[in-house]
């Protein structure tokens, strides 16, 4: 692929244990990189290294010899509801994880070539049906706040890294994430579509997610990148997709208001905001995906092999 260098690298993730964080440890193992990650636990082997994000404390030698690193640490967008605490915690794990690592990175003699620190398509905020590359302007809302601050933050990395800050939208896998979560619902024929549907959702498949990463740790390319297939769908379309691909109706609709009344501000930003990503930046990179249609997607996420 244009531009692209491959070589084996010593990578550090942060946030190796979640959804993205285990697909990328496992596809970057298995091209034969040297994959170490942060633990807030006492490490279990060579591969983990000690850090405490809140506190700005990090084993520094982890860093050592590091030709990357990858940031995917934060505290869960839906796994709780949005009181003051929460937002606070959400804010303060990303920003806290992304400055310990650009600090450490400016106490190393020489510092990783590459820093990918996740940010998300929550960054455009309710954008509509508008057609969202890379050098769209920040929406507003909480997450968008969110986002800008983290991608600034992992900006702060030393003069001379290359930062790529992933715009990562809905994550499509057989299980956890926002669709994985909703899985079992379809399979029993008592899911649907959330609010009016007609909101766009970026999507792309796990395995997707973890070759865009890989390409971009091999590329050149710098600053944001969407990531999300090159077909875009509103929600109507992924839920009558995933649920006919399973042979079940979705036909259960969860009006706005009671989603509203249940997540309160949280179904707003995260589930009824529309975001019309094109992966503009990967699309011109010349990037391939396994999963490029929406039909190939579900197909995937369906099969049960």
């Amino acid at each position: 692929m244009p531009g692209m260098v491959r070589w084996i690298m010593r990578i550090l993730i942060a946030g190796a244990s979640g959804l993205i964080g285990t697909a990328l440890s496992s596809a970057l193992r298995s091209e034969g990189h040297d994959v170490v990650a942060l633990v807030r636990r006492a490490p279990a082997s060579p591969a983990e290294f000690r850090w405490d994000p809140a506190a700005g404390r990090i084993d520094d030698t982890a860093m050592k010899g590091a030709d990357a690193v990858v940031n995917l640490s934060g505290a869960g967008i839906g796994d709780r509801p949005w009181t003051k605490g929460r937002v606070n915690e959400l804010r303060s794990s990303r920003l806290g994880a992304t400055r310990t690592l650009t600090s450490a990175m400016t106490r190393q003699e020489t510092p990783p070539a590459v820093f990918l620190s996740q940010s998300g398509s929550n960054y455009y905020g309710n954008a509509g049906l508008a057609l969202l590359r890379e050098n769209a302007p920040a929406g507003s809302g909480v997450l968008a706040g969110i986002c800008a601050d983290w991608e600034a933050a992992a900006h702060e990395a030393p003069a001379g890294v290359r930062v790529v800050t992933p715009r990562t939208g809905v994550v499509l896998s057989r299980s956890g994430g926002a669709v994985g979560r909703l899985m079992p619902l379809l399979r029993l024929g008592v899911g649907g579509p959330l609010g009016n549907g007609r909101q766009y959702w970026p999507w792309i498949t796990l395995p997707d997610v973890a070759g865009a990463f890989d390409f971009l740790l091999a590329s050149t390319l710098a600053g944001p990148v969407n990531l999300c297939a090159p077909e875009s769908a509103d929600v109507n379309s992924l839920i009558a997709q995933l649920a006919g691909a399973l042979h079940r109706p979705a036909v259960l609709r969860v009006p706005a208001p009671v989603l509203r009344l249940v997540m309160g501000k949280l179904a707003d930003e995260l589930l009824l905001s529309s975001q019309r990503m094109e992966p503009a930046v990967l699309s011109a990179a010349g990037f391939e995906w396994q999963h490029p249609s929406l039909a190939a997607a579900v197909a995937w996420v369906a099969a049960r092999g």
